[in-house]
């Protein structure tokens, strides 16, 4: 089940708020609000779903 990168909830693709294509990633949200703030700063919260998968 894929994590909303933002406020890092667990989110049931069917049930999403919202999604976003970045950078070949698909990411989605709990929220409008969370996506919102994603697309402000897409590199900090990208950043730590590269992490979190063991990526330098």
């Amino acid at each position: 089940m894929p994590i909303d990168p933002v406020c890092k909830m667990e989110i049931d693709k069917e049930d999403a708020g919202a999604e976003t294509d970045y950078k070949g990633s698909k990411y989605y949200f709990c929220s409008e609000d969370c996506k919102e703030s994603f697309d402000k700063a897409p590199e900090k919260y990208a950043e730590k779903k590269k992490k979190a998968a063991g990526e330098c």
